[in-house]
């Protein structure tokens, strides 16, 4: 198996860049005092970052130094140096636009300042945190085990129910591929589709749902009286964050589309019947995708799109039913290594995508023999075909 390799250069630069990012003890320095520090949320558009200062020489140079919260194998902190007029005495701020590096709801983010003076006096400021929350809307909260849901409209009952079919979900997964959350998820459920929108910075109009697993966070439209939905939308978020968490790695995300579509529509529940019926569709008009077609993002075409997440239904579907949850376990486990998919499917099934096409065409109710299509513009999507991914 060939594994991938980050370079020794990158990591010695990587580790050279987060030592001297780091804030220094803090220290009193003669002359300058710290007299405010504090931010100000716009969600889901900005960030503001204010400080006031004071010394008894005149204060030429504030930096401000900040670290978001997310899951990542190397370290990063951003500096800012601030435009002010340089006095005694200065007020001075930094709004982060969120048009440039949106955040998640609930995104944590540690900050410091570093303060120098005409005087060559210095002072680095302490670590403080703040939580990129959406103060739009009253939070309700309800945690069970690695699970918080948040939510603003409906009622407690509403919510333990969408907990549980979370649950249910996670049990699902754990029973049939052995995998489990290894951090916590926060979930966010919004009133509806347009209310989520409104939490994003550039949201698609048909976004019903979407998972930021590298911060731990869902965020979807769920009204009250679509819990059938929603419960099913939930499972498929949960199915993609469970997975990018166990698989994480410095290889960057390396699942082919097919198996992380494919787990999050298994974390639903029984098999969609209307996948059903276009995977039948498909083989009837000899139309089905090849698995290698598969392995990259899907077409933003809808009937290719729906063709793309009916095979992938059936192919994880096929390797659980025919081989177990330790082997796909496993498969799992290679993938963060960095194998590539022929590579992984070979070291546990013995056969590679070509191979895994050939056995699964076989099991079909009908003969069927997929077909490349011609190549379209795609889109990378984490959202559900009925509105979340």
């Amino acid at each position: 198996m060939t594994k991938r390799f980050l370079p020794l250069a990158l990591i010695a630069i990587l580790l050279v860049v987060t030592s001297l990012a780091m804030p220094a003890p803090t220290r009193a320095a003669e002359g300058i005092e710290l007299l405010d520090s504090s931010t100000q949320i716009a969600f889901p558009g900005s960030l503001a970052f204010k400080i006031k200062v004071a010394s008894t020489s005149e204060v030429t140079r504030i930096r401000l130094h900040y670290e978001v919260e997310k899951m990542s194998y190397a370290r990063v902190v951003s500096e800012v140096w601030l435009k002010f007029t340089p006095g005694r005495t200065v007020v001075a701020q930094w709004p982060w636009d969120m048009r440039r590096a949106s955040l998640p709801p609930g995104a944590t983010v540690k900050y410091w300042w570093t303060i120098e003076d005409q005087a060559d006096n210095k002072l680095v400021t302490p670590i403080q945190k703040v939580k990129f929350d959406d103060i739009r809307y009253s939070w309700q909260e309800l945690t069970e085990d690695k699970l918080t849901i948040l939510w603003y409209k409906g009622s407690q009952i509403f919510a333990q129910k969408l907990m549980a079919g979370s649950q249910e979900a996670l049990e699902r997964l754990a029973k049939d591929t052995g995998v489990y959350p290894e951090k916590h998820i926060t979930m966010y459920i919004y009133a509806n589709s347009k209310d989520l929108q409104g939490a994003m910075v550039f949201p698609r109009e048909w976004t019903g749902g979407t998972a930021y697993t590298k911060y731990g966070t869902i965020a979807i439209g769920v009204s009250p009286d679509n819990l059938g939905w929603g419960i099913k939308a939930l499972a498929h978020e949960l199915g993609h964050s469970v997975i990018h968490q166990i698989t994480f790695s410095p290889y960057g995300n390396i699942l082919p589309t097919w198996l992380d579509e494919g787990l999050a529509l298994h974390a639903e529940g029984e098999i969609d019947p209307y996948l059903e019926e276009w995977l039948k569709k498909a083989i009837e008009k000899n139309r089905l995708i090849s698995v290698r077609s598969l392995s990259s993002p899907f077409s933003a075409i809808p009937e290719q799109a729906y063709i793309s997440y009916a095979q992938s239904q059936s192919l994880v579907d096929f390797l659980i039913t025919n081989y177990g949850k330790d082997k796909i376990f496993k498969l799992l486990m290679i993938f963060k290594e960095g194998a590539t998919c022929d590579e992984a499917l070979m070291q546990v099934y013995d056969f590679n995508q070509d191979g895994l096409e050939k056995l699964w065409l076989q099991s079909l109710p009908a003969p069927g023999k997929a077909q490349v299509e011609p190549a379209y513009d795609v889109i990378i999507m984490s959202v559900a075909l009925s509105g979340a991914s």
